[in-house]
């Protein structure tokens, strides 16, 4: 397989069109067209986890983080980033990363968290806004089936469990050609009366292009009607940070506990507790402080996540727990969800789980 084919699996569950405006997800440093020996997963890209590849005969490496975030001007190793750059090139060496467009992916990475935590009934805390179109079209009642699954075999008819949605009303069209035309119904010059099926459906907007071109295959007619409408509904099952329940209440010192067994940290910096079970929680991988007033708004109990300030731990205002348990202890379980991913589809290939800890920082 090459590295195309590789990438454009994680980028079914994850499309890059859901990452965040900052982020740099995506093929960072390789060719596509090249064929792969082998994968390396792992959080951060680094100098050392370039070694392991090496050593593991992968050429190519799939993380977490980006290791450009920004725009490089120079590459003479100055920097630990310009020095993973250059060794994977000299090494023939491919870097991609799945960063915020895998948090905000339906079963992501805090998904992952939730699961370890073994939380209930979860649903995403902030979902995402103007992702979704709706596309409506009509045609003959005798080809409306094969539409519709043209449509949906394409992306389109998803609504959180449910697929194949769609809402279907039967009408009279109207059309006269003329000369340049060649009617699949009707004749040339004459107004024509056509029962018809209206097709209205559901789908994200990234795969939009794909689905109008199968449509087009699929209808019969000479020229397709069809509108594209913006939708401004939230998306419930696409966006940033989970919440969920746990089976029974918790104390509120043993969930801590709980959550360094399971999410393996060993520091946790939390606010005061408040004397209450824990039932309701939120979460969020990576630095998710600013979901602190959704998770307060949606009546959780406790937001666990990384890189809160001083001063945001004021922020709860003794309504919730914060529990910050450090940036790669949240994320660490991405490198897992890689591999369940590609290994569902490539079962046989060979794909490494990195042995390395990349995370920069150390407690005493």
């Amino acid at each position: 397989m090459n590295i195309k084919e590789i990438t454009t699996l994680l980028e079914k569950f994850a499309p890059l069109s859901l990452q965040e405006s900052y982020d740099n997800a995506g093929l960072i440093v390789g060719n596509e067209t090249d064929e792969v020996s082998g994968i390396l997963i792992c959080l951060d890209s680094t100098e050392d986890i370039v070694d392991e590849a090496i050593e593991k005969n992968c050429n190519l490496i799939i993380a977490h983080h980006p290791i450009i975030f920004s725009g490089l001007k120079k590459l003479n190793g100055k920097n630990y980033i310009e020095r993973t750059i250059i060794k994977a090139i000299k090494n023939n060496i491919a870097i991609y990363a799945a960063h915020t467009n895998m948090d905000n992916a339906f079963n992501g990475v805090s998904f992952k968290m939730a699961e370890k935590l073994g939380l209930i009934n979860c649903r995403v805390l902030l979902p995402k806004n103007n992702l979704l179109k709706k596309i409506v079209t009509f045609c003959p009642i005798d080809y409306a089936e094969a539409v519709r699954n043209a449509l949906f075999a394409n992306g389109a008819g998803s609504i959180g469990n449910y697929k194949a949605c769609s809402f279907n009303t039967e009408g009279i069209g109207t059309f006269k050609g003329n000369e340049k035309t060649t009617p699949f119904v009707g004749k040339q010059g004459q107004l024509h009366y056509e029962n018809e099926i209206k097709i209205e459906t559901i789908i994200p907007a990234y795969y939009l292009k794909k689905a109008i071109n199968a449509m087009l295959l699929a209808h019969p007619y000479e020229e397709v009607a069809y509108d594209v409408f913006p939708i401004e509904n939230s998306w419930s099952t696409i966006g940033s940070g989970i919440i969920g329940e746990l089976s029974h209440p918790a104390e509120e010192s043993s969930f801590l506990e709980q959550i360094k067994t399971a999410l393996k940290t060993n520091c946790i910096r939390h606010t005061p507790l408040l004397g209450k079970k824990i039932q309701k929680v939120a979460l969020c991988g990576g630095s998710g402080s600013f979901l602190l007033p959704t998770a307060i708004q949606k009546q959780a109990d406790i937001f666990i996540s990384a890189d809160f300030k001083y001063h945001q731990f004021f922020d709860a205002d003794n309504q919730l727990i914060i529990a910050d348990i450090g940036h790669y202890e949240s994320e660490q379980f991405t490198s897992e969800l890689f591999y369940e991913i590609l290994t569902k589809k490539i079962p046989n290939f060979a794909i490494h789980l990195s042995e390395k800890n990349t995370n920069p920082i150390n407690y005493l």
